[in-house]
């Protein structure tokens, strides 16, 4: 249902340096860019993750109650794309664990402050 979500950066070359990193752990790379955003994805059919420098020509902002949810497939890689993202200077926003039921996720703010976890039921 989703196709792409997008992010606002205020650094479009670190913000690629940063997403080019963490997700080509998640096979991941780039399928689009121009001067004013950068898209990743899975491949063919799945949804892409873009950083985008806004329309308005404002400072980007994060989003206050905003998070992206990225489904790692297991809980071992929800600790290890968590560790990446803190390695490559996300900051922390709960530690990778068992939430409720079967969720297990780790939450972290990327360099420009949106939030994401990444997660597995």
């Amino acid at each position: 249902m989703i196709g792409y979500i997008t992010i606002g950066t205020n650094d479009m070359e670190r913000a690629g340096k940063f997403y080019d990193a963490l997700l080509a752990d998640m096979g991941a790379k780039r399928a689009m860019e121009s001067d004013r955003f950068i898209g990743w994805s899975g491949g063919e059919g799945t949804a892409m993750l873009m950083v985008i420098k806004p329309a308005d020509g404002n400072e980007a902002k994060a989003g206050n109650g905003n998070m992206v949810a990225l489904a790692a497939g297991s809980n071992a890689k929800v600790d290890a794309l968590y560790a990446k993202a803190i390695e490559l200077g996300g900051t922390d926003e709960g530690k990778p664990g068992p939430r409720a039921g079967t969720f297990y996720g780790g939450y972290f703010r990327d360099l420009d402050g949106n939030k994401f976890v990444f997660f597995n039921m």
